[in-house]
């Protein structure tokens, strides 16, 4: 990333930060601008994120790893990451009417990992996400190997979970993503 495009970047990231003080309490700016600073090479996520319409910013801290999460904290799934299916295996299996691409080989292409359904439900602990949209979440290895895939949304106050076919894919329907910095 060229300073210029990791300056705009860590702008766009520092308005979002001040703009959402619920989403990171008890973290400084500061302490997140000087760990982006010196992370330049994570920043490409983060810039891929912002992108593809993820509005990422800081959900939170893990002292042991000594790293700030990020997530996608679009109001609706990043519209750049839409009308997907869950993973590979999925979009070789269709036949016709094959979508774009898959959302892990997306979410890998951008660096970043899907939400798993614990963590989606944390992030709307944060905020009211996917009132008209839906995410893809990462599918425990069993729901998959029968054929299925897990996604979210929050509809009359609720998170709910449902399942799918993996190689479905709709145009409401996306994935976020988190990424530790």
């Amino acid at each position: 990333m060229k300073a210029v495009e990791q300056a705009s970047l860590i702008k766009a990231l520092k308005a979002r930060f001040q703009q959402h003080p619920e989403r990171h309490r008890g973290i400084s700016w500061a302490e997140v601008e000087a760990k982006l600073t010196s992370a330049s090479g994570r920043c490409a996520a983060l810039q891929a994120m912002e992108q593809t319409g993820g509005d990422p910013d800081v959900v939170g801290y893990d002292k042991k790893s000594d790293t700030f999460i990020f997530c996608d904290c679009s109001a609706e799934s990043p519209r750049g990451r839409r009308s997907l299916c869950y993973d590979r295996a999925a979009l070789d299996s269709r036949k016709e009417h094959k979508p774009g691409g898959t959302a892990l080989d997306m979410a890998s292409s951008l660096g970043i990992e899907l939400l798993t359904e614990e963590r989606y439900r944390e992030l709307q602990r944060l905020g009211e996400f996917d009132l008209k949209t839906s995410s893809w979440v990462m599918t425990p290895p069993d729901v998959r190997g029968l054929g299925g895939a897990l996604y979210c949304d929050r509809r009359f106050g609720r998170v709910f979970v449902y399942h799918n076919g993996a190689e479905s894919y709709y145009a409401a329907r996306g994935f976020r993503g988190m990424l530790r910095i």
